[in-house]
């Protein structure tokens, strides 16, 4: 049995939104994490039931990938709420620089947000009457950070762990450095006193040593071969893709490729440009066997059902 603080409440989403963390005292109201732009609305939701007559007074974005800082608009459109996202991140949303920002590059959405503050590895959060320390966690995201409270030894941990693996390595498909960031990230997860971890998605989870055992595994077989984490990225943005629109020719897929850069870098890892009809064909064929996430119907890929 999971047991988490009073002022904790998590709310558990699913693949197109992150987890989001509802923290509450008796000065304020804290969100960590928004979820998708189309699941905004029941992001909303979820919030006023748990709040009642309070507004929410408080977003903090751990990173700002889509699934996590998707609701950031509709919720500062129905609250006054302040919000605040990672320092090296300011100037992108400051400008709405679409190259900087990974929305377009990964072929998702995200509404136009603002911010009214910034948040870096060192800073202290008093949430939900909790203090919390600012950790950075590049690795999947360079930006990334995570939040560590030691009173309670929980870790709210975004993507840089989950209880069987952690996100995407993003900055390897752009010829980055990534693995040895993630590696590192969770070296330092390994030296805190944590009892409990509250991942960016999946449940809340407290056999911490298993899981940290099965991401520093994951990290070694994904740095054995980057192209096992350029087939996981494609994997992953396709299927996120196809759940958000339900059905998807093969030739718009194809042309997704073209236009999202972090699904074109990908492909471009695995196989060349003339070979992307087989290479995406070979994918979708493994995601609907065994009854995957997908199915494929003629020249359309459909989204199973839940």
């Amino acid at each position: 049995m999971i047991t988490l603080p009073e002022s904790i409440r998590v709310f558990e989403r699913g693949w197109l939104s992150s987890n989001n963390v509802l923290l509450v005292d008796d000065t304020c109201t804290a969100l960590v994490d928004t979820g998708y732009a189309t699941h905004a609305p029941q992001t909303v939701a979820l919030v006023r039931q748990a709040l009642g007559a309070r507004p929410l007074d408080l977003i903090v974005n751990t990173h700002l990938h889509s699934d996590h800082c998707g609701g950031n608009a509709l919720l500062q459109a129905t609250w006054p709420c302040r919000t605040v996202i990672p320092d090296s991140e300011a100037d992108a949303v400051r400008d709405w620089d679409e190259a900087r920002l990974t929305f377009r590059a990964t072929g998702q959405t995200c509404e136009r947000f603002t911010f009214t503050g910034t948040i870096a590895p060192g800073a202290r959060l008093r949430l939900g009457a909790l203090d919390w320390q600012v950790l950075g966690a590049p690795g999947h995201d360079p930006h990334s950070l995570i939040l560590y409270c030691a009173d309670e030894r929980i870790l709210i941990s975004a993507d840089a762990l989950w209880e069987n693996g952690f996100g995407v390595i993003f900055p390897e498909l752009e010829g980055e450095s990534g693995f040895a960031e993630e590696q590192a990230v969770l070296e330092t997860i390994a030296k805190l006193d944590v009892r409990l971890v509250i991942p960016g998605h999946g449940a809340p989870f407290t056999h911490v040593e298993q899981a940290l055992e099965r991401a520093f595994s994951r990290v070694a077989w994904l740095r054995a071969d980057p192209t096992r984490n350029a087939r996981n990225a494609l994997k992953v943005l396709i299927v996120f893709k196809l759940l958000e629109v339900r059905v998807m020719g093969f030739d718009t897929l194809l042309q997704m490729l073209d236009d999202a850069a972090a699904m074109r870098a990908a492909a471009s890892m695995l196989k060349p440009r003339a070979e992307w009809h087989a290479l995406v064909k070979d994918i979708v064929g493994e995601l609907a066997a065994k009854n995957g996430p997908l199915e494929v119907d003629g020249e359309r890929i459909v989204a199973r059902k839940a």
